[in-house]
């Protein structure tokens, strides 16, 4: 206990020596003694909460025990206790749906080609060229 309050006054000193070391060139020292002060306090709690975020997350669950007997029939107390992340086998399935079997009926007779309609100007060459004309000198 008294490692993790030591811990926790490091903390809180370096960021009070950073911050008096950076505030005391712009302000008076009364000012950079008071950040200082407020960054002790937010410094020790971000190490408070950083410890204690490490300490869950590295402590194991001491509520599942894994040499309990699980069966397909679990009591009314078990249930929902337990998640099974394993998945079914379904290498078969997964092998045909990279390499489908080719269809048996192959008759080609219903494929159609597409014709679209062919663009054709059924006005006179010169025409066209006057509109142009027009049309650019404006």
């Amino acid at each position: 206990m008294i490692g993790k309050i030591r811990f926790y006054l490091w903390a809180g000193l370096v960021g009070f020596i950073l911050t008096f070391l950076i505030t005391s060139r712009n302000n008076l020292w009364s000012t950079s003694l008071y950040r200082a002060l407020i960054a002790f306090a937010v410094w020790f709690l971000l190490a408070l909460l950083l410890k204690w975020v490490i300490d869950m997350v590295s402590t194991p669950d001491t509520d599942f025990n894994e040499e309990e007997d699980f069966s397909d029939q679990a009591s009314d107390e078990q249930l929902g206790n337990r998640l099974d992340l394993t998945t079914p086998d379904e290498d078969k399935e997964l092998m045909n749906l990279i390499k489908p079997e080719p269809e048996k009926d192959q008759g080609g007779d219903d494929f159609v080609p597409l014709n679209p309609p062919k663009l054709v100007s059924t006005k006179e060459p010169e025409e066209l060229a006057k509109a142009v004309r027009h049309l650019t000198e404006q």
